[in-house]
């Protein structure tokens, strides 16, 4: 059974599992012994308490997109990671719809959130971006279409005029507990501010919380 703790990207289980087909499965949140959560794709050990279990998001839907692009969306999905009132995160989100490129955003304002994107990039700073094994933080243009060009991204738009990407999702949907939550739960949904910082790279144009 695998367990993802604190600090241990979830970025492999979920690459592993949304290359099942239409077989979506689960995710599961506990809380650990030492009182910490514990995200897993399969359901916790007699004892240890459940807090919530949510789908993981479908595959991006390929039948109505050309070949190429077809294939680069299969190959490397684009997932985005965005913040409340992030310039860059914006600018990242339109460059990827200038070039056609089909993605997934998902949103970090809670301190669920936040807790997620850290074991899953290692840092706060947005916008970060996974396009397949590639993983790209903060907004660098050249940086962003060369990840697009290594995955087998067309260089220019061949998007349906039709196509729409899917609704942002938080990182950590609200969801109905298995059980009353706690006071230290309760917390732990409420919104944080999202505070601008210098970024760490000065070529990266982001912000971290």
């Amino acid at each position: 059974m695998r367990y993802l703790h604190q600090f241990f990207s979830l970025g492999l289980a979920i690459a592993c599992l949304s290359g099942t087909g239409e077989a979506f499965a689960q995710l599961y949140k506990s809380v650990g012994p030492d009182g910490r959560w514990i995200y897993s794709d399969t359901p916790p050990p007699p004892g240890q308490k459940l807090v919530e279990t949510r789908s993981l998001s479908k595959p991006a839907n390929t039948a109505s997109l050309p070949y190429e692009l077809a294939l680069a969306v299969q190959n490397a999905p684009v997932t985005v990671y965005t913040g409340n009132n992030c310039a860059p995160c914006q600018d990242a989100k339109n460059l990827l719809r200038s070039q056609g490129v089909p993605y997934t955003e998902k949103t970090v304002t809670t301190d669920q959130d936040i807790e997620k994107f850290q074991q899953i990039s290692g840092d706060t700073q947005l916008p970060f971006l996974q396009i397949g094994g590639q993983r790209l933080r903060g907004f660098t243009p050249e940086e962003i279409r060369q990840a697009l060009q290594n995955s087998g991204y067309p260089t220019s738009s061949r998007l349906p005029s039709d196509y729409k990407n899917p609704p942002a999702e938080a990182l950590v949907p609200v969801a109905t507990a298995a059980s009353p939550a706690t006071g230290e739960q309760k917390n732990s949904r409420k919104k944080v501010q999202n505070i601008p910082k210098p970024a760490k790279q000065e070529q990266n144009t982001g912000f971290q919380f």
